[in-house]
C-alpha cells in the first residue's frame, strides 16, 4: 500500500535531483549570471573601449559613441533573448528538451572563450558579438529548462521544481554580484575572467547530461518510442511500475492527434486556447514590466540618498540579491503548499504595494530625514514580493496550461513576451525617469493592480492537477461549442478542435455534438434539438477507438467520409 502511495504521488529521486540541478545550474544559472555580470566592470570595460579606440584612431572615442557602444552591450542581451525564444519550437520538437539544452551549450561556451579573449585581441564588437549569443543561450534556456524539469517531475513535485529554474537565475545573479566585487574581480585585469567564467556551468552540463533521461512526454508523444519512455520513466521514478504514468501520457497523446502539430499562428488563431494564451501573455507581460528591472536600476541610488557610501553600495546590492535567492528557495517549498494562484496574488499584490510606498518616500525623502530608509524597506519589501510569484511561477504555469503539443509554440511567445518587455523597460525607464521622477514608479504600481485583478478574476489553481484536468478547467472558459451553425462535414473538427480529453466532431444527418474520448457519456450533453442521448462506449453504436467517431444510432462511419457535409445547429457544449 505505501509503494502504491508513493507511485501516486512521486518522490525526488537521485536521478531527477541530479538531472534538475544540471539543467537548471548548467542553463538557468547562466541566465542570471550574465544579467549581472557587466553592471560592476562597466567602468573599466568602457575605459577599454576608448582605449582600443584610441589605439586604432590615435584619438580619443566620442562621449555619444561610447555611450552608444555601451548601450548596444548592454541590450544585445535581451535582443538576443529574443532571437533565443523564437528558436525554441524547432529546437524542442526536433531536438528534443533534453537536445535542445545541450545544443544550447554552444552559444555559452563560445561567446565565453571570445569575452574572456577580448582583451587580448583588443577588440569590443568581440564583446558585443558575445553579448548578443549569450543572450540567444538566455532566449532558449529561459524557456526550455522549465519545460524539461515541468516534463520530467511527479505532478506533485512540478511546482517545487518548476521553481527551480529562477532560483538558479538568482544564485547567477549573486555571484556575478560577489565575483563582481572591486576586491574580486571587477578590475583592470580581471573583467575578462568575470565575463569568461559564464562557459564553466555549460561545460559542466555538456558532459553530464546526456547521461540523464530525455522528457518521457517527448519520447511517447512525439516520438512514438513507449519504450524509451517507460525505461525513461523508470529511471526518473526509481521504480519498475509506471503503468499509471504511462496511461496518463497516453490520455494526453490520445486527446491532442486531432490537433497535430500546433504552430505559433495556428495558437493565435485557436479559439479553444484563447484564454490559456492571453493568460502566458498577461503573466509574461506583467512579470518585467512590473518594474523588477527599475527597481535594481534606482537601487543604489535609494542606497546612497539613504547615506550608504559609494564603495559599500555594491555590499548592498549583493545583500539584496541574497535577499532574492532566499525567498526564492523559500517559494520552492512553498509552491505545492500555497498553489501558484495564491503565491501570484501574493507577489504582485507586495509589489503594487511596495511600488506605491516607493513613490511617497522618494518624493518626500528631502523633506523628512528618515524617508530614504523606508525606500531602502520598500526595494528589500519588492524584492520578497518579486522573488515569491512574479519572477518564479509564470514559466512553471505555461507548462502546467498547455499540452504537448502546443507548448513549445507557448514557450515562444512567452519567451519572446518576457524578453521584448525586458528590452522596452530597459530602453525607456531613464526617459520616465528623467520625465516623471520618482513618480515614474505609479506606472509599475497600475500594472502590479490589473495583473492582480486578471490573476484574480481569470487565473485557476492548477495544484495537484494532470495537464489535461488543467485544459479541462480552461476549456470552461473558452467555450468553443456554445450555440454555434457551423458548415461541417464528417469527422470535421475546425472550429471545435481543442485541447481537452474531448475532440468534438459534427456526425453527418445528426446534429448532436460528439466527443472522442472514454468519458463521452459524461462529458457530452443530451442534443436538445434532437433529444438524441450519448450512447454509452459498451452499447452497440459505441466509441470505436480505431476511427475515433462515436456512432450515434445507425450511422456507423469511417473517419473521413466524404460528401456529408450537414449543419451544427444550436450545438450544446459537452464540457
Amino acid at each position: 500500500m505505501e509503494k502504491e502511495d508513493q507511485e501516486k504521488t512521486g518522490k525526488l529521486t537521485l536521478v531527477l535531483a541530479l538531472a534538475t540541478f544540471l539543467a537548471a545550474f548548467g542553463s538557468s544559472f547562466q541566465y542570471g549570471y550574465n544579467v549581472a555580470a557587466v553592471n560592476s566592470p562597466s567602468e573599466f570595460m568602457q575605459q577599454f573601449y576608448n582605449d582600443t579606440y584610441y589605439d586604432r584612431n590615435k584619438e580619443n572615442i566620442e562621449s555619444f559613441t561610447l555611450t552608444l557602444l555601451w548601450s548596444l552591450t548592454v541590450s544585445m542581451f535581451p535582443f538576443g533573448g529574443f532571437i533565443g525564444s523564437l528558436m525554441v519550437g524547432f529546437l524542442v520538437n526536433n531536438l528534443g528538451r533534453k537536445g535542445a539544452l545541450l545544443f544550447n551549450n554552444i552559444f555559452s561556451i563560445l561567446p565565453a572563450i571570445l569575452m574572456g579573449c577580448s582583451k587580448i585581441a583588443k577588440s569590443f564588437e568581440i564583446i558585443i558579438a558575445s553579448r548578443l549569443l549569450v543572450g540567444i543561450c538566455a532566449g532558449i534556456s529561459s524557456n526550455v529548462v522549465p519545460m524539461y524539469l515541468g516534463e520530467l517531475a511527479p505532478k506533485n513535485l512540478r511546482g517545487a521544481l518548476g521553481v527551480v529554474p529562477q532560483l538558479f537565475i538568482t544564485v547567477g545573479i549573486l555571484v556575478a554580484q560577489l565575483f563582481g566585487l572591486r576586491s574580486v574581480l571587477a578590475s583592470e585585469e580581471g573583467w575578462p575572467i568575470l565575463l569568461g567564467l559564464t562557459g564553466v556551468p555549460a561545460g559542466l552540463q555538456l558532459l553530464l547530461l546526456p547521461f540523464f533521461p530525455e522528457s518521457p512526454r517527448y519520447l511517447l508523444i512525439q516520438k512514438k518510442n513507449e519504450s524509451a519512455a517507460e525505461k525513461a520513466l523508470q529511471t526518473l521514478r526509481g521504480w519498475k511500475d509506471v503503468d499509471m504514468e504511462m496511461e496518463e501520457i497516453r490520455k494526453e497523446d490520445e486527446a491532442e492527434k486531432a490537433a497535430g502539430f500546433i504552430s505559433v499562428w495556428k495558437l493565435f488563431r485557436m479559439q479553444s486556447l484563447r484564454w490559456q494564451l492571453i493568460s502566458t501573455i498577461v503573466l509574461m507581460a506583467g512579470q518585467q514590466l512590473s518594474g523588477v528591472n527599475a527597481i535594481y536600476y534606482y537601487a543604489d541610488q535609494i542606497y546612497l540618498s539613504a547615506g550608504v557610501k559609494s564603495n559599500d553600495v555594491q555590499y548592498v546590492t549583493a545583500g539584496t540579491g541574497a535577499v532574492n535567492v532566499f525567498m526564492t528557495m523559500v517559494t520552492v517549498f512553498v509552491v505545492e503548499l500555497w498553489g501558484r494562484r495564491n503565491l501570484l496574488l501574493i507577489g504582485f499584490s507586495t509589489c503594487l504595494t511596495a511600488c506605491i510606498v516607493l513613490t511617497v518616500a522618494l518624493a518626500l525623502q528631502n523633506t523628512i530625514s528618515w524617508m530614504p530608509y523606508v525606500s531602502i524597506v520598500c526595494v528589500i519589501v519588492y524584492v520578497i514580493g518579486h522573488a515569491v510569484g512574479p519572477s518564479p511561477i509564470p514559466a512553471l504555469f505555461i507548462t502546467e496550461i498547455f499540452l504537448q503539443s502546443s507548448r513549445p509554440s507557448a514557450y515562444m511567445i512567452g519567451g519572446s513576451v518576457h524578453w521584448l518587455s525586458n528590452f522596452i523597460v530597459g530602453l525607456i525607464f531613464p526617459f520616465i525617469q528623467v520625465g516623471l521622477g520618482p513618480y515614474s514608479f505609479i506606472i509599475f504600481a497600475i500594472i502590479c493592480l490589473l495583473t492582480t485583478i486578471y490573476i484574480f478574476m481569470v487565473v485557476p489553481e492548477t495544484k495537484g492537477r494532470t495537464f489535461v484536468e488543467i485544459n479541462q478547467i480552461f476549456a470552461k472558459k473558452n467555450k468553443p461549442c456554445h450555440k454555434a451553425e457551423e458548415q461541417a462535414t464528417w469527422g470535421d473538427t475546425r472550429s471545435v478542435n481543442y485541447q481537452l480529453s474531448t475532440t468534438v466532431f459534427c456526425l453527418a444527418n445528426k446534429t448532436d455534438l460528439i466527443t472522442s474520448y472514454q468519458d463521452i457519456p459524461v462529458l457530452c450533453e443530451q442534443r436538445k434539438a434532437t433529444g438524441v442521448t450519448p450512447r454509452s462506449p459498451a452499447a452497440e453504436g459505441g466509441w470505436s477507438p480505431q476511427s475515433r467517431i462515436w456512432h450515434g444510432e445507425s450511422h456507423r462511419h469511417s473517419l473521413p467520409r466524404e460528401g456529408m457535409g450537414e449543419r451544427c445547429k444550436d450545438v450544446t457544449c459537452c464540457v
